[in-house]
């Protein structure tokens, strides 16, 4: 049985100093008012997050992280430009998040996040809509991943248990990013598979 490791320093995110660009689908118009610091975000922000199946490498994690960039300086909704955040999270996650009180998104500019995702996807060989998969954590650097059909292989030889770290996508706000995507198994919507342990 194969597991997928990882090791990372929590986030790669695109807030860094970057001398070249990516040239991807979406034309350069750069308004770094709309590419928002992190911390400048309100709590109800909005939040998606893309898994992918794999680890990217370093090279890959340059360009991911210059398409995301590339992509929330130009991302509007009905033509109004949206206050958001991008990151790449663990080498793993494709984060996305938005000020939605300020400007609602929904409809075609959610489409065009979901374009992103999939243009990563052709371009990487990669899957970011696998929901038979499961993140976890190792050690606080280090991640895994599983199928949900071998969770309770892993809980009966001890690979996982009750107070292991599971990542929870389904998070819908930033202040549930913040408290609640990285949850103990217990916590989790996994737990249900420790009463049939």
């Amino acid at each position: 049985m194969n597991y997928e490791y990882q090791v990372n320093n929590n986030k790669i995110g695109f807030l860094s100093n970057i001398t070249y660009k990516y040239v991807s689908l979406h034309t350069h118009s750069y308004n770094l008012f709309m590419l928002i610091p992190y911390n400048r975000l309100p709590e109800n922000s909005k939040v998606w997050i893309y898994q992918a199946d794999r680890t990217f490498n370093l090279d890959e994690v340059s360009t991911i992280e210059l398409a995301i960039e590339d992509f929330v300086e130009n991302w509007k909704s009905h033509q109004v430009e949206v206050p958001a955040y991008g990151a790449l999270y663990y080498r793993r996650f494709v984060v996305l998040i938005a000020d939605n009180a300020q400007v609602n998104v929904s409809g075609c500019s959610i489409d065009s996040s979901v374009k992103l995702i999939k243009e990563l996807e052709q371009a990487y060989q990669v899957n970011f809509f696998d929901r038979m998969k499961v993140c976890y954590k190792i050690q606080e650097q280090m991640v895994g991943s599983f199928s949900i059909n071998q969770i309770e292989e892993l809980l009966n030889n001890g690979k996982i248990n009750k107070d292991t770290i599971i990542f929870n996508n389904l998070v819908a706000n930033k202040l549930d990013f913040e408290q609640k995507w990285e949850t103990p198994l217990s916590d989790s919507l996994l737990s249900r598979y420790l009463l049939v342990k």
